[in-house]
């Protein structure tokens, strides 16, 4: 399991950071952890299967 921050996460989904906040606020990406100033931190994994899910449904 490789932690990824929101910047990263952001990159791997093509959209903005702000979007990742959302989705985390929303419980849609659940982090695994913060880092030392408090910003979350997501499993590669999950984030992978976030990507899968939301293409097959429609798209980001």
């Amino acid at each position: 399991m490789a932690l990824m921050t929101i910047l990263e996460v952001a990159d791997f989904l093509g959209v903005k950071e702000e979007r990742v906040k959302r989705l985390e606020r929303e419980h849609l990406l659940i982090s695994k952890e913060n880092n030392d100033a408090g910003d979350p931190l997501f499993d590669d994994g999950d984030v992978q299967k976030y990507k899968e899910l939301a293409e097959r449904i429609g798209g980001l």
